[in-house]
């Protein structure tokens, strides 16, 4: 995890929780369930789209059950509230030289562009001077560097001890820049060791569309049941497949994509139960809170540029961060992360409402609310078939994420939370459905060439002989 100046300035325009993050484009829904394929893949979110993709590309036939009206988990695109797309989870793909998602994406009609790059620091109703901005920089590197060597300790820490004791007025600006922006939980309970084991993530890019739009499309080819909650995964000898209200799936493999707090949360019945071992590691990664309450202007009362990201000198947890005309409309999202997070959803839309524009108001003026049009929020934690945002490891949590991944039979379990180094973002999450899709692959074994069907042997036609007249003559080739 360790930082430059370059990596927290790109960082604090990304990170926002990377809610690993689809939009409705007229996703088929099918007639009626197969009742046996290859490999079942429970979640039609990034991993499970990728599995998915990998497992036909192979020649195996896969089938996508997914719990929601609508594909995509934790990255879905709103294409209908305001008059911009707004990405209701992950807004930024990461590393384009080495990224699988970027290789594919112009190939489904979907634009790709640098991430923006305008970034404000807010001392109350100022922005802050270039010293200031320097001086919570400088602040951040060190809080940062500090947690990474921690990590490397023999004993796995919360972030938080690990922070110097000196961090003056910025104090709380870090932990909430390094703890609920960056990894949706308070440095309290995250893991040092998992923070600093975090690949570099500097170079950032988007999708103009809407990222959720980008993964529909890649999707758009698989057989995808929705609103097609599975209830039980039998998995043990030879009785393997899932079991839904539509009816029950008989497969080969099953990849289970989904959130480790649906995994600990019973709502999937396993036969046999899912060893402890797995279990334990799931909980030592639950998923933490990010939740953000978009908000359309009347032209642009707060004055600041397209893509504007903005993070403000907090003196507590209550604070937020706020990207601001969104691909240059006049909708701006607040977001909100952490335990502070947390209680406010829990609150309702209303009191998450209230917030933002108290938060805002209190930066840029009272007449913000008069200019507000229309407001939506995100509540990850009350959205049955995800329960939160991303994995957020626990202190002590060290190897919870390979233990996660380990096969089980013919079962493969793959999400964000799997992936070591690039948890918490879409590229983590398609990597480990990947991942997921070849070790299945794998055990399943090549598939089987068709039986060509062999061609009928082409029989004899008789000549059948004319009565000849008496003065008919044979006929000579022509």
């Amino acid at each position: 995890m360790t930082m430059s100046r370059r990596r927290l300035l790109e960082g604090l325009l990304g990170a926002s929780a990377g809610v690993a993050l689809l939009p409705v484009l007229g996703r088929r829904a099918l007639a009626a369930l197969p009742r046996e394929v290859d490999v079942v893949v429970i979640g039609a979110g990034a991993a499970g789209i990728a599995a998915a993709r990998r497992i036909e590309a192979a020649g195996r036939k896969a089938l996508i059950v997914e719990a929601a009206s609508q594909p995509g988990g934790r990255c879905i695109t709103d294409t209908a509230t305001f008059a911009a797309p707004f990405d209701r989870g992950a807004r930024w793909l990461y590393n384009p030289d080495g990224n699988p998602i970027v290789k594919v994406a112009r190939s489904v009609g979907v634009d790709i562009a640098p991430a923006p790059a305008g970034q404000k620091l807010r001392i109350g109703r100022r922005n802050a001077r270039a010293r200031e901005t320097e001086d919570l920089l400088a602040t951040i590197v060190r809080a940062s560097r500090a947690i990474d060597e921690a990590g490397r300790g023999k004993t796995d820490v919360a972030a938080s001890a690990a922070l110097p004791n000196d961090l003056g007025d910025w104090a709380s600006t870090v932990r909430f820049v390094l703890g609920p922006y960056n990894a949706s939980k308070d440095l309290e309970a995250l893991s040092a060791a998992d923070l600093g084991a975090a690949q570099s993530r500097n170079t950032m890019i988007g999708c103009p569309q809407g990222l959720g739009t980008l993964l529909s499309r890649l999707g758009a080819p698989l057989s995808i049941a929705l609103s097609t909650p599975v209830t039980r995964v039998t998995w043990g000898g030879r009785d393997i497949g899932v079991e839904t209200a539509a009816g029950k799936i008989a497969a080969k493999a099953v990849i289970v994509t989904a959130s480790t707090n649906v995994l600990t949360s019973g709502k999937i019945d396993f036969k046999p139960e899912l060893p402890k071992r797995q279990l334990d590691a799931a909980a030592k990664l639950s998923l933490g809170s990010f939740d953000r309450i978009a908000l359309q202007f009347k032209g642009n009362p707060l004055g600041l540029s397209r893509d504007d990201t903005l993070i403000e000198q907090s003196d507590g947890p209550r604070t937020a961060s706020l990207h601001a005309n969104i691909g240059g409309s006049t909708l701006s999202a607040v977001g909100v992360g952490g335990s502070f997070g947390r209680d406010l959803s829990a609150q309702g839309e209303a009191a998450m409402r209230a917030f933002a524009i108290e938060w805002l108001s209190k930066l840029f003026g009272s007449d913000i609310e008069r200019a507000v049009e229309r407001v939506a929020v995100t509540r990850w934690n009350a959205e049955p078939y995800i329960l939160g945002a991303i994995s957020a490891a626990a202190p002590g949590s060290q190897g919870a994420r390979r233990i996660l991944a380990e096969p089980l039979g013919n079962l493969f379990i793959a999400g964000e939370a799997t992936s070591d180094t690039l948890y918490g973002t879409v590229q983590g999450a398609w990597d480990s459905g990947e991942r997921a899709a070849d070790a299945a692959l794998k055990r399943l074994g090549p598939a089987k060439a068709p039986v060509a069907e062999k061609p009928e042997p082409k029989r004899k036609r008789r000549r059948t002989q004319q009565p000849r007249s008496a003065d008919s003559a044979p006929r000579w080739p022509r």
